[in-house]
């Protein structure tokens, strides 16, 4: 019973997979859909970044101002709690 599952799951996975390749072949340009939020054009209208670059960020300003540590915002935030 189990590998008829199995073999029904791999199944399927191979036709969801055939089926991305086929519209990234039919599609001009096709791409793969860029799923990172720096480069989503509706989060950045909402004001909404990556939070590595936010991080990369918050860094940077507080190097400036002298008072770098290597805490990042989780760190900072986690100890606030």
């Amino acid at each position: 019973m189990i590998l008829k599952l199995i073999l029904v799951s791999v199944v399927l996975l191979g036709i969801g997979f055939i089926g991305f390749a086929i519209t990234i072949l039919v599609k001009k340009n096709g791409q793969f859909p860029e799923t990172h939020i720096g480069k989503t054009e509706f989060l950045k209208k909402g004001g909404v970044t990556c939070a590595t670059s936010q991080d990369k960020l918050e860094q940077a300003k507080a190097y400036k101002k002298g008072q770098y540590s290597k805490e990042t915002i989780l760190e900072k935030e986690l100890g606030k709690l």
